[in-house]
């Protein structure tokens, strides 16, 4: 039971802190990035996937429309997945108003990745940028994201997601702390060579590598994952700022968290070919450390618990170990009880812990073959 007990600790101590230093030492070895810029200002096309954005479609197009770039070179798609609000009302004025705007009407309704699919015989451009319908960047994002292409290495680029947390809400801050790690992360593994993970609201993609995806298929996993495959690397700029509101109900977050780890789970099934390390070397081992072990850690977590208990019995020491396991647990139930609480020491046990427990529920879904292609956008 020692063993077991311990081989569970040291594969979690592995999922989040063994991994990340392991990337950060070899980050030290790695040859910086190049800092050339693109000779001549590609074409950029910023499509958004939108139902029922009524309160913030409008912000959202305009602040694309000011991006810092060559306006002559930059436009925006809209694709509306058959909403029923004023959601097309709204993009429509802005199109009577500037050409620069395209709106797209999907019906029936057939999700997001449908919805890309369709805008993608629209585009004409270079890059496609990734936008959703409540995303506000930087004013210099899209020309950042530009310049990483320099590199024609360099076929998938991710922003830096900054959650806004006005409310003072506690899984607002867990979402912000969850994000600081996230992209420390991605910055060792951009030096080392691939991402692993991307945000879906700032991302840019070569078009010419752009795949079309099955209805099911989660579009900001599934992408990039393609781009390693057609031999590009997946990079993240730290300079390309979104700024996006957090979820302030943690039963909102936690729906949302279940339904991307499930497309995730199937986004690691279909391109499953990209664990066998002889063909895609490195990559192959981040993958598995940082998505797959990181979506199963819930069952390690679980099972460090339940053998914890009987070892208590036998040895002071592992009363130790069990009573931190449960204060640890206390601290996040106590933060989802009282979720206006703004603590550190409250927020990051409970957002740590429904994080995962959506996992278990993924895990579950997937199990039983579940998949999801709609859903309604997040409430803040």
């Amino acid at each position: 039971m020692e063993i077991f007990f311990w081989g569970c600790i040291c594969i979690l101590f592995y999922v989040y802190l063994g991994y990340p230093m392991l990337m950060w030492l070899l980050s030290l070895n790695s040859k910086s990035n190049t800092k050339n810029k693109v000779a001549e200002l590609p074409s950029v096309v910023v499509v958004i996937a939108a139902f029922n954005e009524e309160n913030s479609i409008k912000k959202t197009v305009e602040n694309k429309l000011s991006q810092n770039y060559d306006e002559t070179k930059l436009s925006v798609i809209v694709v509306s997945d058959s909403s029923t609000d004023s959601t097309d009302k709204i993009v429509a004025e802005l199109q009577s108003k500037n050409d620069r705007v395209t709106l797209l009407r999907q019906e029936p309704r057939a999700g997001k990745t449908s919805a890309l699919n369709w805008a993608k015989d629209y585009i004409m451009s270079d890059i496609i940028v990734f936008s959703d319908a409540n995303s506000i960047y930087s004013s210099n994002a899209i020309s950042n994201l530009v310049q990483m292409f320099a590199d024609s290495e360099t076929g998938y680029v991710t922003g830096k997601m900054v959650y806004v947390n006005s409310e003072g809400s506690l899984v607002g801050d867990g979402c912000s702390a969850y994000m600081k790690y996230e992209n420390k992360l991605r910055e060792f593994e951009t030096k080392v060579g691939s991402v692993v993970g991307v945000d879906g609201g700032i991302d840019a993609i070569r078009t010419s590598l752009f795949k079309k995806l099955s209805a099911d298929q989660l579009p900001d996993f599934v992408q990039p994952l393609w781009t390693v495959r057609q031999g590009f690397k997946v990079k993240y700029c730290e300079t390309a700022l979104l700024k996006e509101e957090s979820l302030y109900e943690g039963d909102s977050e936690f729906r949302m968290r279940v339904r991307v780890s499930l497309r995730a789970l199937w986004a690691l099934f279909d391109m499953r070919i990209l664990f066998n390390p002889f063909k895609f070397g490195l990559f192959s081992f981040q993958l598995f450390s940082h998505k797959l072990l990181r979506y199963f850690a819930v069952v390690f977590m679980i099972a460090a618990l339940v053998a914890n208990i009987p070892l208590a019995a036998t040895d002071s020491f592992y009363q130790l170990t069990l009573a931190s396991q449960t204060v640890f647990y206390l601290l996040a139930y106590l933060g989802y009880k009282n979720p206006s609480r703004n603590n550190v020491v409250f927020s990051a046990p409970y957002y740590f812990c429904l994080v995962n427990l959506a996992c278990i529920f993924a895990l579950y879904r997937f199990i039983r073959k579940e998949k999801i292609v709609t859903w309604k956008p997040r409430e803040g």
